[in-house]
């Protein structure tokens, strides 16, 4: 042990860093806004929004402008109150620039300023100034325009009077620094009108546009002269949301690929002990459930004390009623929280004078006294609800009841499946050739197509850390297959058991065998639908191994190319022409014998001779033959071109497969693998274009 009298370095006052200003969140921006990835990059649009749409929520506003501009600029107008411009007691600056410039500071901690808001820690406006290069204040009120211009958070003057106004409201326009966001500055139009519709469902009559003006050369009025330019860019592209159901029309918006099981959607909105209640909900024909949790109409994608509170209520409430109206005799169990889930759209929203979240991302409410009063309301409304409306609660109690059974079925036949499977074999399919490593995290999984490709695959793997389990055929469509369904399927049974984290209610992400899950399909159409049937598996049963990034696929190469003895790969049409030469003159060798050429070459099948003019290797002139072999499916491959190209670490392509939205990413399953023909077809035709199909 070191002399503890030995001194090896100073350590005094001097030492400590002493951050000012808004120098901490360049320093640590991922502390207030998550990442610097594009999520991150999202979130500053949501901060500057969230401030003009709790101006709508206090009845100050009901119009909101988001506009995407060139040079990478966004700009947000709403027509509320208009940021205070008066001096700051505490600050001795103008209350604009104290918000924007100061962490915890705003009108949202106490006061009058909102009684119910989305922000908590102060720190939105403040950290978006901090993060831009540029950012513009516009305020209108009080008959005057005034503005202040930032640059990396620092003020560049103090605010001032531009002109007179009769207008009312702010505009906030500001630049992502590129230096913070290492993703890129593109934002995505697409991704920012789901989620500002999403917020005007949530906030009735309230109106909000969005328009995409980064290709327009429309000349723009003056700072301080316009809240709204959507006159200006009437050619862009733009979406506009208004909405008076509120979140009726979110749950129709959501089922809208679904077959609702009863004709009423349940809704109610109260106050219970300060805090505000509204939930609608819907069954549909379908054995996934949807629960999307708001609190200060911010979405909590990790729910909360809400959730809580409404999964409780709601099995509490059918429970009750099932006994009072016979659906369930005394012999027989009670709903658990996955039987009353089934099949379940709802909206559960809360708002709540003083609010807590999980961290600065509000991606899970943390305020107990949600929990309390979302249980009272829902239970006694949706008890009265299912008694005024027979008919919907009969609806109600047959799909619950029919959820409980296949809960015990499913439980019957994945307990005869684990217990059959530990029994033949350590709970390991036969079709499996397992890696010699026991540490997961080494080990990979390549799921292949057919018994070719598995041969293949077996012979040129790395035998320490790769496991093979070939497929055969396509996989069971397991969109709307219960778990005992599923089960009696021998590709998913073999895959389950390959996994080693079980399935459903005993799921244990903590037991997965292999950290590197490897899809390996042909390049086909086949391949595609058997890797869309896998996707479909891994997120509907298997959520969290994509969640935490133990999920990839393979990028086999479509060509091989040989020029001489040298042998080249090509992933793709456009790599193969750089390979051989842009500018080469490529002509058919008409000497060339196919038959020949397939009986010296049995492996290439696929072979295509050419002449190559020009783009040669220095010092050699003339023509040369290359030959291009097209891969059909990894069973084309011998077992050392396998290795090579797709399961050698030093040099395969693989995807990673996240799920950036995961709200869009079930109704794309929905669409894909449900049973709405008419979505689909018209999902398929929207998206043509963009399909890769070799057919």
């Amino acid at each position: 042990m070191a002399d503890p009298k030995v001194k090896k370095g100073s350590y005094s006052a001097a030492d400590i860093t002493v951050l000012e200003g808004l120098e901490a969140v360049r320093r640590r921006p991922g502390m207030y806004i998550g990442t610097t990835g594009p999520d991150g990059l999202h979130h500053l649009v949501w901060e500057i929004f969230d401030n003009s749409r709790d101006e709508a929520m206090g009845g100050f506003a009901d119009d909101i402008e988001v506009v995407l501009l060139p040079n990478n600029i966004v700009r947000v107008g709403d027509n509320g109150r208009g940021i205070p411009v008066d001096v700051h007691k505490q600050t001795k600056v103008s209350a604009l620039e104290t918000v924007m410039t100061t962490l915890h500071a705003g009108g949202k901690f106490g006061g009058e300023g909102y009684k119910v808001s989305g922000g908590l820690h102060g720190v939105g406006a403040a950290v978006v100034n901090a993060l831009s290069t540029k950012l513009v204040a516009e305020v209108h009120r009080d008959g005057a325009a005034h503005v202040q211009e930032y640059a990396y958070g620092k003020k560049k003057a103090a605010a001032k009077k531009v002109g007179s106004s009769k207008l009312h409201g702010t505009v906030i326009s500001f630049s992502p620094d590129p230096e913070i966001f290492t993703g890129g500055i593109a934002l995505d139009f697409d991704k920012i009108v789901a989620h500002l519709r999403e917020q005007a469902y949530l906030v009735k009559n309230m109106r909000i546009t969005i328009i995409d003006a980064r290709a327009s050369e429309a000349k723009l009025p003056s700072v301080g002269d316009e809240l709204f330019i959507r006159n200006l860019l009437r050619d862009c592209p733009s979406q506009s949301f208004y909405f008076e159901g509120g979140l009726r029309s979110l749950i129709s918006f959501t089922n809208r690929h679904q077959k609702p099981i009863h004709k009423n959607i349940f809704y109610i909105e109260k106050e219970q002990d300060g805090v505000g209640v509204e939930i609608a909900l819907q069954y549909v024909d379908d054995i996934s459930a949807r629960v999307l949790p708001f609190a200060n109409n911010i979405y909590n994608a990790e729910g909360g004390t809400h959730v809580t509170g409404f999964k409780g209520a709601l099995t509490r409430t059918l429970n009750a009623y099932a006994r009072k109206a016979n659906a369930l005799k005394e012999s027989e169990e009670n709903f658990t929280g996955d039987d009353v889930l089934e099949g379940l759209a709802a909206v559960v929203s809360v708002k709540l004078r003083e609010i807590q979240f999980e961290g600065q991302t509000k991606g899970k409410l943390g305020s107990v006294e949600a929990r309390g009063a979302v249980e009272t309301v829902f239970s006694e409304a949706f008890g009265h609800f299912l008694e005024e409306n027979p008919e919907d609660a009969r609806a109600v109690m047959g799909k619950v009841v029919l959820a409980l059974k296949a809960r015990k079925a499913a439980k019957a036949a994945k307990d005869s499946v684990l217990r059959k499977g530990a029994m033949e074999g350590f709970g390991l399919p036969g079709k499996l050739a397992d890696c010699q490593s026991k540490d997961p995290a080494e080990s990979e999984l390549f799921i292949v197509e057919g018994d070719s490709a598995g041969g293949s695959a077996k012979q040129g793997r790395d035998r320490k850390t790769q496991a093979i389990l070939p497929l055969r055929g396509k996989i069971l469509n397991v969109e709307r297959a219960r778990l005992d369904k599923m089960l009696a399927s021998q590709s998913v049974k073999d895959l389950i058991l390959g996994l080693g984290t079980a399935i459903g209610d005993i799921f244990d992400i903590t037991k997965l065998r292999y950290h590197k899950l490897i899809i390996a399909t042909d390049a086909d159409v086949d391949g595609a639908h058997i890797r869309t049937l896998l996707l479909t598996l891994f997120f509907r049963h298997f959520k969290p191994i994509v969640e935490g990034g133990y999920l990839y696929i393979a990028q086999p190469p479509l060509y091989k190319i040989k020029r001489g003895k040298e042998v080249m790969y090509a992933y793709s049409d456009e790599e193969k022409n750089n390979l051989i030469g842009k500018d080469a003159e490529i002509e058919e060798d008409t000497a060339f014998d196919p038959e020949v050429a397939a009986a010296a070459n049995p492996d290439d099948e696929a072979e295509e001779v050419v002449e190559v003019k020009g783009n040669l290797p220095a010092g050699k002139a003339g023509k040369q033959k290359v030959s291009i072999q097209r891969y059909k499916g990894l069973g084309e491959m011998n077992p050392d071109e396998l290795w090579e190209t797709t399961m050698n670490p030093d040099n395969r392509v693989l995807k990673l497969v996240t799920i950036e939205d995961a709200q869009d990413a079930d109704q794309v399953f929905d669409i894909l693998m449900g049973e709405d023909v008419s979505s689909r077809k018209s999902f398929i035709q929207s998206n043509a274009k963009l399909a890769n199909l070799d057919i």
